[in-house]
């Protein structure tokens, strides 16, 4: 046997006895101090106040003993407002922007850095393409600044992390909601809790969800299934095996063009043709098939010692195939480049995590000590095929529709990243009213791989070995107050967020790494009502960003620098008013340049989603948002493309038929605003959809 395959099987042991729970409390506790029904429990809240987190420390840590910002969004909240994706989240989360992904994947920017990869599932890594669910999300955490000491490399912004729900032991409980919109799209689905005995219970939750779009020709359909099995072994120990199945079938759809509106000024999304589809029908599709298996121990040996474990096993296969706007539109009435490929990959994932956790003494100072470890071999494979088309053009005044042939393979390449990481973090309480979280940690990142074209025929290889710092001190005044300050680090290395190929010149540069300086303030107005505030600077050295003439090449830019301001107010006003907002500014550049802007990062954002309820049956939710303009994509020269200042009113109404069912309608964009959501580059623009409702039946018991 190897010593890489001897290595995975200790490790693989070792990860059933240590790992933190990164499972969610029940989404039908009662009480949400008492996690006795719950087998995995990570995170307490009420409405849509969330209390605490196991994710930004990997304890679980009361939010306002931790320095950093982060945003909770509530299994309330997502079904008040009638969330289908993280795209519909992150619209609502200032501070964070949503990137179109090339119609196939969530892609965000989170404080100027652009990312497809800093996504997790309770906690463990989940850096594929695609689009992710919410079917069987307990809530869904946005964590901001690059923090590696938690989440090793990447998420040079933050992070997103979704907390699935898990099985209760005393009670059987069934949801069942199903919705239509008026563009026709409709889903349902199912979330089951058995007791299989005082000490088993298991959990399952499946979806059916049909899409529609005000999109000609986009539409497409997912399903999936998500089985949960957990076990109390005593009263120190728990075990919980999970396995999903995912299918998923969609028009692939990069927007709309730009055009110019005048020289020396930057482009604009061209008007007019908000539901123009520029591909080919039937041809733009993205297919994704997924299995992911998911095994949890967690466990306690002593009062003040506990330990535990996950290991995560995903087999994911997907294609997707473009055809697209490749040009800014000649004129508005004129013509538009188009080009086409096809991009197959192949991805399988093994990820162990293991965590020791102490609380320890030493004389007047209290701590809480996480040592731990993990492991990952993420085997990749990728094939690019450019697709020769029938009419290389659109003309927009009497648009047909080429055909394609996929023949001519571009980028054919296979690689396999080994990593391992050993980390040491103490929670420090000096006394009542200062805390310190310090830790670092130790990343190896081995990539070996090959380009496979006749060509090319290169085999390339890299190994990056950091140390990742964290520190935070964080002062309460009073009990409901916290004032801290924080530093931290990540890196991306060399390969990128999906290390599919590493040139010859990128071989030899070091990663790029990011700095986060911030200050910040949490305050608990009452128990129910939480404000923050935080300050921040974030630092990329050796930065790169894809080439705005072609984004398949990247291209290096030295240092940028954003630097913000975020405030938040979450919570209950009143008993009968809860509230989710909040509010940033963001100043993203070149260090040394104020010419060049980063893409995709307004300076202003806004949101707020209220609820009141008028009556015990029947209440009513209104949201705002509001983002200024943003560049589709690095501002480094004239013709670059920026997308228009946009504000969107939604509303909402519930009416509880009785205590299991509950009727709900929503209205998104209720003044019918023409906007434009995101873009992927300066000619793929996302349009707004126009005003359109969601009608939603709820039944639970």
């Amino acid at each position: 046997m190897s010593w890489l395959s001897s290595s995975r099987l200790a490790l693989m042991s070792a990860s059933l006895c240590v790992q933190p729970a990164f499972a969610e409390d029940a989404a039908y506790d009662v009480d949400a101090n008492d996690d006795s029904r719950t087998i995995i429990v990570t995170g307490m809240s009420d409405g849509y106040l969330a209390s605490n987190s196991v994710t930004a420390t990997k304890t679980d840590t009361p939010l306002m003993d931790i320095p950093q910002t982060i945003n909770v969004v509530t299994r309330e909240q997502l079904d008040d407002q009638a969330h289908h994706s993280l795209s519909d989240i992150l619209r609502y989360i200032p501070g964070t922007t949503v990137g179109q992904g090339e119609g196939n994947r969530d892609q965000i920017t989170l404080r100027g850095q652009n990312t497809t990869a800093d996504f997790f599932l309770d906690g463990v890594r989940d850096d594929v393409q695609y689009y992710r669910g919410l079917y069987n999300v307990e809530r869904v955490e946005i964590l901001k600044g690059p923090y590696a000491l938690i989440f090793g490399r990447g998420g040079g912004g933050g992070i997103i992390n979704r907390v699935q729900k898990s099985p209760v032991t005393d009670d059987f409980m069934y949801a069942g909601p199903a919705s239509i919109n008026s563009f026709g799209a409709y889903d349902v689905s199912v979330d089951v809790n058995t007791p299989l005995s005082r000490a088993a219970a298991v959990r399952i939750n499946a979806v059916y969800e049909n899409f529609a779009s005000h999109r000609d020709f986009v539409g497409g359909e997912r399903y999936a299934w998500n089985p949960y099995i957990a076990f109390n072994f005593s009263d120190a120990w728990k075990l919980g095996l999970s396995y999903e199945y995912v299918n998923d079938d969609r028009t692939t759809d990069r927007g709309i063009p730009s055009i110019a509106t005048g020289a020396g000024q930057p482009n604009r999304p061209i008007a007019g043709y908000r539901d123009q589809f520029f591909g080919t029908p039937d041809v733009n599709r993205t297919r994704l098939e997924a299995q992911i298996a998911k095994l949890r121990l967690d466990g306690r040996l002593a009062a003040n010692l506990s330990f535990s474990g996950t290991i995560l096993y995903g087999d994911y296969d997907k294609v997707y195939l473009n055809v697209y706007a490749n040009g800014a539109a000649s004129a508005q009435n004129g013509t538009v480049a188009l080009a086409a490929y096809s991009d197959p990959t192949q991805r399988k994932n093994f990820i162990a995590q293991t965590n020791l956790i102490w609380d320890a003494e030493t004389g007047p100072l209290a701590h809480k000590i996480l040592i731990g470890a993990e492991y990952g071999d993420q085997q990749s494979a990728n094939r690019r095929f450019n697709g020769s088309l029938s009419s290389s053009t659109l003309n927009l005044t009497n648009p047909v529709f080429p055909t394609v042939a996929f023949n001519t393979l571009t980028r054919d390449s296979v690689s396999d990243v080994e990593f391992f990481s050993a980390y040491f973090q103490d929670q420090i309480s000096l006394g009542d009213h200062i805390d310190v979280v310090a830790g670092l940690r130790y990343d190896s990142f081995d990539i070996s791989g090959s380009d496979v074209l006749p060509v090319i025929d290169r085999p390339f290889a890299r190994k990056d070995e950091k140390i990742s710092p964290r520190l935070g001190v964080i002062f309460k005044p009073q009990e409901n107050v916290s004032l801290y300050s924080s530093y931290s680090q990540s890196f991306l290395p060399r390969s990128g967020d999906q290390f599919l190929a590493l040139t010859v010149s990128q071989q030899n540069l070091a990663p790029e790494k990011f700095s986060n300086y911030e200050v910040g303030a949490k305050w608990d107005v009452t128990p129910n009502l939480n404000l923050t505030l935080a300050v921040f600077q974030l630092e990329r050295s050796n930065a790169t960003t894809p080439d705005p003439l072609n984004p398949l090449v990247s291209v290096n830019i030295g240092k940028t620098r954003t630097q913000g301001v975020e405030l938040a107010v979450t919570g209950k006003i009143t008993s009968h008013w809860q509230v989710h907002g909040g509010y940033s500014y963001q100043d993203a550049k070149l260090a040394g340049n104020d010419s060049v802007r980063l893409g995709q990062v307004p300076k202003h954002q806004a949101s707020l989603w209220n609820r009141y309820d008028l009556h015990s049956n029947f209440a009513v939710g209104l949201g705002i948002i509001h983002q200024s303009g943003q560049f589709a994509a690095i501002r480094t020269t004239a013709n670059t493309t920026k997308l228009p200042a946009f504000t969107r009113i939604d509303a909402a109404l519930f009416y509880d038929l009785s205590d299991t069912v509950q009727l709900q309608m929503n209205v998104e964009n209720l003044f019918d605003t023409h906007y434009y959501s995101d873009a992927h580059n300066n000619n793929n623009i996302s349009t707004g959809a126009p005003i359109n409702g969601r009608f939603t039946i709820r039944a639970k018991f």
